[in-house]
């Protein structure tokens, strides 16, 4: 299981940060697997920022609650920056929130590929009505658990950018 207390004072400034500007937010996890969405509810004050989080583990998930395209799976496949721009754009699509991360990866220790290696994550993070930001984190194939927590990291830093 990933340890996530070390990344608490980073959450709990980003909830402090979207509060104080009356702003919400949503996720859209594929390999944190809704890690990112109870890191921010463990937040005391949460409840007033956090808006909803998708869990879209599989590909049938991502297309029907945050509507990325089929075709855009096939094509590009789920791990993907297109795929985890589709699902940040999904999720505010399907959300009242006002800041997005969307995170898709291969946290491992199987499932790579050479053109796909075990520690490629793909994040997506923006705020309302602006543009999108993508991030390509090549992370190695540390761990697993290694894998989630620094896409955790990762995402926490793009929604802070995301004001």
């Amino acid at each position: 299981m990933t340890d996530l207390a070390p990344l608490l004072p980073a959450a709990e400034a980003l909830i402090r940060r979207a509060a104080a500007a009356g702003l919400m937010i949503a996720t859209a996890e594929s390999c944190t697997g809704g890690l990112i969405a109870g890191l921010l509810t463990e937040i005391a004050g949460s409840s007033a920022v956090v808006e909803r989080g998708f869990v879209t583990y599989s590909n049938e998930a991502k297309m029907e609650l945050i509507d990325v395209p089929p075709g855009l799976l096939a094509q590009f496949g789920a791990v993907s920056r297109e795929t985890a721009l589709a699902m940040a754009e999904g999720a505010l699509a399907h959300s009242r929130a006002d800041l997005v991360v969307a995170v898709t990866g291969i946290a491992g220790p199987g499932g790579g590929s050479a053109a796909k290696p075990v520690g490629l994550v793909h994040l997506a993070a923006g705020r309302r009505g602006a543009a999108l930001q993508h991030r390509e984190m090549q992370y190695g194939a540390i761990g697993r658990s290694a894998v989630r927590l620094a896409t955790i990291r990762t995402a926490l830093e793009m929604l802070e950018a995301a004001f």
